[in-house]
């Protein structure tokens, strides 16, 4: 009975308490990776939100204004920038014009933000529109004096979005079978350049939302190991057939 209870006494052994830490550390590491995953899928659907409340916030600018709303750049605090009217002086390379727009998750310069704390991009249509009946003044879709003048019948020239970079990477148009949209559909673009935004990624793909041209990649994610690299890009667009419903709708066309 004494030896019983001397080993009672001497509590669990290091075999145990080995054992007792292994199970500890188990379940920690599983509700960490559990609550990150639940913070990144959060985060993923907040951003989306904000993209998406954006996307009706620059048609309803077109709305009151009669033409989608300019980029802002790194230096107009959030504002539309136009040194030189009426075009727009970053179409593809600029930012969400938060300011111009009311958009209201912004940092301290006034630029709009996702979950991540990345500032929200967006490009709008700025080539000389095509299969206009009459006039093709550019710029067509951000200009409201050409918008009418040019007529509900132009489309957009320049935008497009891929599910993939091209193979040249200085190409403007899709690869074969590789193409969300064509050349005369999109008329502006939001998109987040997510999780990794504060680097920008290193992969083709996403480094095509950033080289300040008509081509954007949109794409489910991909891990940093995928071919064209880490990809967590979030992307919504205007087609002009919604674009010109909206306006005439509202009475502002034809």
């Amino acid at each position: 009975m004494r030896a019983i209870n001397r080993r009672r006494a001497r509590g669990f052994t290091l075999t145990e308490l080995a054992v007792v830490f292994l199970i500890v550390s188990i379940m920690l590491a599983t509700a960490m990776y559990t609550l990150s995953a639940q913070t990144e899928q959060r985060d993923f659907e907040e951003t989306r939100r904000r993209l998406e409340a954006a996307r009706e916030l620059v048609l309803g600018f077109a709305v009151v204004n009669g033409r989608l709303p300019c980029p802002a750049t790194a230096t107009s605090g959030g504002s539309e920038a136009i040194t030189t009217p009426p075009n727009c002086d970053s179409p593809y390379g600029g930012f969400l014009p938060a300011r111009a727009l009311g958009f209201q998750v912004v940092d301290s310069g006034g630029f709009a933000l996702d979950a991540w704390q990345n500032r929200i991009r967006y490009a709008v249509s700025s080539a000389a529109p095509t299969s206009c009946a009459g006039s093709s003044t550019a710029p067509h879709f951000t200009n409201a004096t050409n918008l009418r003048a040019n007529g509900i019948t132009c489309r957009p020239n320049d935008l497009v979005v891929c599910n993939q970079s091209p193979v040249t990477i200085t190409n403007t148009v899709c690869d074969a079978n590789t193409s969300a949209t064509n050349q005369n559909v999109v008329v502006a673009i939001v998109f987040s350049t997510g999780k990794n935004g504060a680097t920008g990624g290193t992969g083709t793909n996403e480094a095509r939302n950033l080289d300040n041209n008509p081509l954007f990649v949109s794409r489910p994610r991909d891990a940093p190991g995928a071919t064209g690299g880490e990809f967590d890009d979030q992307m919504v667009w205007i087609p002009v057939g919604e674009f010109y419903g909206k306006l005439i709708a509202a009475g502002v066309l034809p």
